[in-house]
């Protein structure tokens, strides 16, 4: 498969902060790619980086084989941006905000209206096509962010936090919408920090932290190698749970200790919840559930993804 995306070492600095610390990274072309990781990670400094706005501090990049320090416009011509905070023009229409944009690319009118009205009824705004932006909702405005994106067919698209304060039914739509454009052939690569996001959309996904790639693989494979099948989450009434930890301790094959509960991490939820209970342990309330990515992430690191 092609590789559209090519790091090696790639490193950004701010002054003495060390934002993206000598990661490898590829993208074949058609995946989904994530960086999944919590505020901080050196999430969006890598997006930057891989759109050619920013010029990296140190390592190798090269994106559809070519240097961004040599052929920026031409790589940004084949990409598509979602930026993480909407940059629509709120005085003008939904139409008029993809149609302008697309004359930045060159796109001769006629071209933009049609395109315009091919990526409206794909986003599900074409009866909104002569409102104003500012009344829309926020799924609404995502979804007309990344129609915007698409004006020029990239063969890339970069997505910073799409779903970040939505609601969860504008999350599934938005979900659905890239889904689409994932099986129509555009490669997608995104970050976030919801772990039910990475689990949706990606193929192959890495896990950052402090700038660093701490794991890199599918979600299945991620969770197969760094969690178990199963975890068991016991909640307390006390902040101490020095004493509780100890109690369970050899249930399962790891206890992590948070500061409201206690994770169990076990092949079989529903044995360790009866082992807890025979060993006299009294906590508030108790869910069995599968692993997730965000306990690889607490696996990994030591913390959770929202940290």
């Amino acid at each position: 498969m092609t590789e559209l995306i090519q790091a090696r070492g790639l490193s950004k600095t701010f002054g003495d902060l060390v934002a993206v610390d000598g990661i490898d990274v590829t993208v074949q072309q058609g995946e989904a790619f994530g960086f999944l990781g919590p505020n901080g990670a050196g999430k969006s400094s890598t997006m930057k980086m891989v759109a050619a706005t920013s010029p990296p501090s140190g390592g190798e990049l090269r994106l559809f084989g070519l240097d961004p320090a040599t052929h920026g416009p031409q790589i940004r011509a084949r990409l598509g941006v979602v930026p993480q905070r909407d940059t629509l023009d709120e005085e003008l229409t939904v139409a008029e905000n993809i149609e302008i944009y697309g004359r930045y690319f060159g796109l001769s009118r006629a071209h933009v209206r049609r395109r315009a009205a091919e990526l409206l009824d794909f986003a599900q705004l074409t009866e909104r096509a002569g409102s104003r932006v500012e009344p829309l909702s926020g799924g609404m405005k995502r979804r007309l962010t990344i129609a915007r994106s698409l004006v020029n067919d990239p063969e890339m698209l970069l997505l910073d936090e799409p779903t970040t304060g939505l609601d969860p039914q504008a999350r599934h739509v938005l979900w659905d919408r890239l889904f689409r454009l994932k099986r129509s052939g555009v490669t997608l690569v995104l970050t976030t920090h919801y772990m039910d996001e990475a689990e949706q959309l990606c193929d192959r996904l890495v896990v950052m932290d402090h700038g660093r790639i701490v794991a890199l693989g599918s979600p299945r494979e991620l969770i197969a190698t760094h969690a178990t099948r199963e975890v068991l989450e016991l909640r307390f009434a006390q902040d101490d749970l020095t004493g509780p930890a100890a109690a369970v301790e050899g249930v399962g094959e790891r206890v992590e200790v948070l500061p409201d509960r206690l994770l169990v991490y076990t092949a079989d939820g529903d044995a360790a919840s009866a082992e807890v209970h025979r060993r006299g342990v009294l906590a508030v309330s108790s869910l069995v559930r599968r692993s997730t990515l965000e306990d690889v992430f607490l696996h990994l690191t030591g913390r959770t993804l929202v940290d």
